[in-house]
């Protein structure tokens, strides 16, 4: 079965900015998603903002196991009601990759539960990427660095919890350095945060950063069955074993879960 991703994008910036327009003429989204179709073990889709329910629909959801995250200046415009969606989704196994400013993303802070905040600066510097894990299948089939020509400065400190991996680091040519590639676990679901992709810059049409991303997408996809929210089960009134001695005094069948009384 091959990975199912919905690549999603605010398809704004594409609209509205002309440099833009002419570095990604079918959108962000679709140069993120033709690399991963690339690749035969993935089959990618896109979904944007403007979209009935943002193209995150549950039955679109629930064929996806692995979406992927680019937004900017739409954040507050995602509805929570899709926010609350996605993040039960990955609760229950999605894997979720955040690209570049998705770290202000409604999704990505209600996850981490951290403001997310950082430094930065826009003037184009040149930027190094370092692999600093080399045994990571995120990094798989890169060189020790990558070097982006022009890109936005991300710097420390990163408002975020301390991540359960880092895999990649960033210098910059102003002398700041950044986690640029940091994973999480959330729930069953796996996440990972990659920074380079300024709209502005061709970032996403680099092999090396292509090539990130479809590896980050296959370590992120789901091992198994979704797993569902424990505090959804139903009251377990049927052991497996034989309880010998019941105690008479329990709490009846109105009470609660479990606990002291």
């Amino acid at each position: 079965m091959p990975i199912r991703v919905t690549v999603w994008g605010e398809n704004v910036h594409e609209h509205k900015n002309a440099t833009v327009a002419r570095i990604y003429p079918t959108g962000m989204h679709t140069c993120i998603a033709d690399a991963l179709n690339q690749d035969a073990r993935l089959v990618a889709r896109t979904a944007t903002l403007d979209q009935p329910e943002h193209g995150l629909t549950k039955e679109v959801l629930d064929q996806t196991d692995v979406l992927t995250w680019w937004g900017h200046c739409a954040h507050g415009k995602v509805d929570d009601a899709i926010v609350d969606r996605v993040q039960e989704r990955v609760l229950q196994g999605m894997g979720l990759i955040v690209l570049h400013s998705g770290h202000f993303a409604k999704i990505f802070k209600r996850l981490l539960g951290t403001s997310c905040a950082l430094t930065w600066r826009e003037v184009g510097e040149r930027e190094r990427l370092w692999v600093c894990n080399p045994g990571h299948p995120i990094v798989q089939g890169l060189p020790r660095s990558i070097t982006i020509p022009n890109e936005e400065m991300y710097g420390e400190p990163f408002g975020i919890p301390n991540p359960d991996e880092v895999v990649l680091v960033s210098w910059f040519e102003g002398g700041e350095v950044f986690r640029s590639g940091c994973t999480f676990t959330r729930g069953a679901g796996k996440i990972f945060y990659f920074r380079p992709g300024h709209e502005t810059y061709p970032t996403y049409h680099i092999p090396e950063i292509q090539q990130i991303i479809r590896n980050a997408v296959a370590w992120a996809a789901p091992a198994g069955a979704a797993w569902r929210d424990v505090l959804n089960a139903p009251n377990a009134k049927n052991p497996p074993e034989t309880i010998r001695t019941p105690d008479p005094n329990a709490h009846g069948e109105s009470a609660g879960g479990g606990g002291f009384r």
